[in-house]
């Protein structure tokens, strides 16, 4: 590694910024390593912080990457609890909180995304929550007492995994969406239908189409008030209406963004020493011949470890399909691809099941699949996804010939 930097340093200690600095070493890189995050705690998992974290099915340290000791032992600087004022793209240096500075020959920015705020009356109140960290998880626990009347703004992945939670841990939920279905950003109309029966059915008031006009209360939230002026009651309200990338580092350093830090296809940015990677990052999805930016497990790995073999002028690693899931109740939806776009959907099996998959085609190839409780729908399926497969819909659907061999013939 004769090219190899000497210091690398990382914005951001979340699972993009993480796996970076593994990469890294996993590589062989001998160099020195600062991971930076504003967070206490280490570089850990979010995904569970919307079910068995807020259930109390799993404590904190589960969540953790890697243990403590795992980054003395491989000597990464990790500095927990600490902003990033400024990059100096000329000087090569990082300005952190307290007057620290760091020195990089190559920087990674892995600042990922925060949660998008409700501009309307009321939304300074108390109990007004969001859900993104440890410390936001905490406050929930506390206030999730049974009895407890939870008002959900967003019926998304995170919204509907924390309402089924709520509805286990005794709440009374009240979900309430904008849109004409759940789900909508990240699934078709089927699988929306499918979940709304579900939670219905477990006891949560989903309201589709709801406008928000106000927050009500006197320093503390006591109820949202919709479009038509009902108030629904609430003890407390959790929103979640999707994100905002953490652009400001990088637009303050004068690298080209857009809704997010646009890079290549190796994470690169507009400077060839520094590299972007996880929610913050506008990237290429080339399954898709097009550019986006991803919110998710897969999207956060795969970028670091991009950035880390392009910093070491090593080979990029294999590019999955996106792939995302989501735990509600006793329901696993397993997600790969992106279906805006398609003209078809075809689903497999029978929803009253709870084990049935939808696929999309465009153009008669497969571009994503959504599977509920179907594992080998979802396997098979992320296979014809990658290749842009061609397959019979009447054999798609046809649940006497298996997922191996629909794979097999349309695969070859």
């Amino acid at each position: 590694m004769a090219d190899a930097p000497k210091r690398v340093v990382i914005i951001g200690a979340g699972q993009a910024g993480g796996q970076a600095a593994y990469s890294l070493r996993l590589a062989g890189y001998e160099g020195a390593i600062t991971l930076i995050g504003d967070e206490p705690a280490p570089p850990y998992q979010r995904p569970p912080l919307s079910k068995a974290y807020f259930k109390g099915e799993m404590e904190a340290e589960r969540l953790f990457l890697k243990p403590l000791e795992y980054y003395a032992e491989h000597q990464i600087d990790l500095i927990t609890g600490k902003t990033v004022n400024a990059i100096d793209l000329q000087a090569r240096q990082v300005e952190i909180a307290g007057g620290q500075v760091a020195t990089w020959d190559r920087l990674v920015i892995a600042t990922g995304a925060r949660p998008r705020k409700l501009a309307i009356e009321g939304a300074h109140l108390n109990n007004i929550l969001e859900l993104r960290t440890l410390a936001d998880v905490d406050r929930l626990k506390q206030l999730a007492v049974p009895g407890a009347r939870l008002v959900v703004v967003g019926a998304g992945y995170i919204g509907l995994e924390a309402a089924a939670v709520g509805v286990q841990l005794g709440l009374k939920v009240t979900v309430l969406e904008a849109m004409p279905q759940v789900l909508s950003r990240v699934a078709g109309p089927e699988i929306g239908a499918f979940y709304t029966h579900i939670h219905r059915a477990a006891g949560t008031d989903i309201r589709l189409g709801a406008r928000l006009e106000a927050f009500e209360g006197v320093g503390q939230v006591t109820g949202v008030r919709i479009h038509g002026g009902e108030i629904i009651t609430a003890d407390f309200v959790l929103v979640g209406v999707g994100v905002l990338p953490n652009l400001e580092l990088a637009l303050q350093a004068g690298l080209v963004c857009g809704n997010g830090v646009v890079v290549d296809a190796n994470m690169r940015t507009s400077h060839p020493d520094v590299f972007a990677a996880g929610d913050v990052a506008w990237r290429p999805l080339p399954h898709y011949g097009r550019e986006g930016r991803l919110e998710s497990v897969h999207n956060a790995i795969e970028g670091g470890k991009l950035a880390a073999a392009a910093m070491l002028g090593q080979p990029a690693p294999a590019l999955d399909v996106p792939w995302f899931w989501s735990d509600q109740f006793d329901l696993k939806l397993q997600t790969a691809g992106l279906w805006t776009g398609a003209d078809q959907t075809l689903v497999r099996g029978d929803p009253q099941s709870r084990a049935f998959a939808a696929f999309y085609l465009k153009e008669g190839r497969v571009i994503a699949v959504d599977a509920v409780n179907a594992a080998p729908e979802y396997i098979v399926g992320k296979k014809l996804v990658a290749s842009q497969a061609q397959v019979a819909p009447a054999e798609l659907v046809d649940k006497s010939i298996s997922m191996k061999d629909i794979g097999a013939r349309a695969l070859g």
